[in-house]
C-alpha cells in the first residue's frame, strides 16, 4: 500500500457504526492493525485486493468507502451583501443578466420549507472592515446561493436570529462549484411576499424540467431594491401611493432610475385584517382596535401591510402608539397568520387568500393589484420567458382561484412600461 493523496475513504466511520475495533476489521479482512490504522488517517492507500477485502468485512460498496478526491472548477462571484474577508460560505447560485449572483445560505436564508441545495463553497475576497460587535457576537460561516447577473457574481448574505450583521469592504467570493454551471445559468430569481410564489416555481419546474426556480421572501420595497441591485430577475411588489391612486408604478419609476422595466399583474388581492375565527371580539373597522383593546401584530417598515394599516389609522386620526402591538413586527404573511391562530394577536394585515387558508375571519381594508417588475433586458433570457410562460396556463389560474382573495382577469397583462 502506497499514500495517494487524492484518494478518500470512509472506512473509518462505518467501522465504528458497526461497532468493530481496528483489530475487529483487520482480523475479518486478513490484514493487521496497523494496516487499518494507516487507511483510515489517510497515511496509505490499500491495493484493489484489500479495498474490496474492506468492503466485503464492512458490509459495502469499495465506491462507499474510497473515493478520489476531485479539483472542482471555481468561479468568481460578487456577493450581494459584504462578509468578511477570508470567510468561508455555502453558496448557492443564478445566472441574472450577463454576471452570476451568490445567496448565502444560512440560517433561515437556508430554508424554504425543504433546505435549499447548496451550489458550491465561496471564500470572500479581500480586506474587510468588521463593524464594532458586542463581545459575544463573533464571525461564523455563511451559507450562500449563487445567480448570474450582468459580468459578476453576487451573494445573498445571512444571519441567524440575534446576530448583529458583519461589514467588510469586500463583496467578491471566490466559488468553489459543486455542481454543473449550466444549471446555475438556467435559475430564474424572484423576491417577493406573495405566498402564491411557491406553486408557481413548482408549476415552472414541472413544465420545465432543466429550469431552476430560486425564491426567497421579502416585502414590496426589499424586493424592489434587490432588483435594482442586480440581485434577481423579478421583484414582486404591491404598493400603493394614495397621493395618485397608482399601484406600483411611481414606485418602481423613482427607483430604476433611467432603466427600462416592465409591469407584469398576477391579480388583484384583498388586503385587511385577519382576526380569529368567529371574531370572537367583534373587530369590524381598525377603529376597533383601539376602542376593543385589541392586541395586534405588524408587518415591517416599508412593507405594504405596514403602510396600509398605518395609512387606515391616521385615516381614522388614531395615533399610532396607542394601538396595542403596532411595534410587534413579524416579517411575512404566514407569521401574521400563526401569531393570530395561536392568541398571541387579535389581529394583523394580511389578505383575504392567507385569512381562508387558515380558517382566520378577515376584514377588507383596501385591494391592492400584486405586479411582477421586471428589467426589459431580462425579458429574452430563457429562465425568465419560461416562467412568464406559465402564468397563463389554467392549472396555474386554478390553483389561484382556488386560493380565493384573488382576481386574477388580468394575469400575465402588462400594466405598464417604465
Amino acid at each position: 500500500m502506497k499514500l495517494d493523496v487524492n484518494v478518500c475513504n470512509n472506512v473509518k466511520s462505518i467501522r465504528t457504526r458497526l461497532g468493530m475495533s481496528q483489530q475487529d476489521l483487520a482480523n475479518i479482512a486478513g490484514v493487521t492493525r496497523q494496516a487499518i490504522s494507516s487507511v483510515e488517517s489517510g497515511q496509505c492507500s490499500p491495493s484493489v485486493a484489500i479495498s474490496l477485502r474492506l468492503a466485503k468485512a464492512l458490509g459495502c460498496q469499495v465506491e462507499e468507502l474510497f473515493w478520489l478526491e476531485e479539483n472542482l472548477p471555481e468561479v468568481e462571484a460578487v456577493l450581494t451583501k459584504s462578509v468578511p474577508s477570508g470567510q468561508q460560505m455555502p453558496v448557492s447560485l443564478a445566472k441574472v443578466g450577463d454576471q452570476l449572483i451568490a445567496y448565502p445560505l444560512v440560517g433561515n436564508d437556508a430554508f424554504r420549507i425543504e433546505m435549499i441545495p447548496i451550489d458550491g463553497s465561496a471564500v470572500a475576497m479581500g480586506s474587510s472592515s468588521l463593524a464594532s460587535l458586542p463581545k459575544e457576537e463573533l464571525p461564523f460561516p455563511v451559507p450562500l446561493r449563487l445567480s448570474k447577473l450582468s459580468d459578476r457574481v453576487s451573494a445573498k448574505e445571512g444571519y441567524p436570529k440575534g446576530k448583529t450583521q458583519i461589514q467588510a469592504s469586500t463583496n467578491k467570493v471566490q466559488v468553489q462549484l459543486f455542481d454543473d454551471l449550466s444549471k446555475i445559468h438556467n435559475t430564474v430569481v424572484i423576491a417577493g411576499c406573495t405566498p402564491v410564489i411557491s406553486f408557481l416555481a413548482k408549476a415552472t419546474e414541472r413544465w420545465h424540467p432543466q429550469l431552476r426556480v430560486h425564491y426567497y421572501y421579502a416585502n414590496s420595497m426589499t424586493a424592489l431594491h434587490s432588483l435594482c441591485r442586480g440581485e434577481v430577475h423579478i421583484a414582486g411588489m404591491h404598493l400603493y401611493a394614495p397621493q395618485t391612486g397608482e399601484y406600483n408604478v411611481p414606485f418602481v419609476r423613482e427607483a430604476v432610475g433611467g432603466k427600462s422595466a416592465v409591469l407584469i399583474t398576477l391579480g388583484v388581492w384583498e388586503e385587511g385584517l385577519l382576526v380569529q375565527p368567529g371574531n370572537p371580539i367583534g373587530i369590524k373597522t381598525v377603529t376597533d382596535l383601539v376602542k376593543l383593546k385589541a392586541t395586534i401584530v405588524n408587518r415591517e417598515p416599508g412593507c405594504a401591510c405596514h403602510l396600509l394599516l398605518k395609512r387606515k389609522l391616521e385615516e381614522e386620526g388614531i395615533p399610532l402608539h396607542i394601538v396595542k402591538g403596532f411595534d410587534h413586527i413579524v416579517h411575512n404573511h404566514h407569521s401574521v397568520a400563526l401569531s393570530v391562530v395561536s392568541g398571541v394577536a387579535d389581529a394583523g394585515v394580511s389578505t383575504a387568500s392567507v385569512a381562508a387558508t387558515f380558517g382566520l375571519g378577515f376584514i377588507s381594508l383596501h385591494q391592492a393589484r400584486y405586479d411582477l417588475v421586471i428589467f426589459k433586458e431580462y425579458l429574452e433570457e430563457s429562465p425568465v420567458k419560461q416562467f412568464l410562460s406559465i402564468l397563463g396556463h389554467r392549472l396555474v389560474q386554478s390553483q389561484i382561484e382556488a386560493l380565493g382573495g384573488y382576481d386574477i382577469s388580468n394575469i400575465g397583462e402588462v400594466v405598464a412600461n417604465i
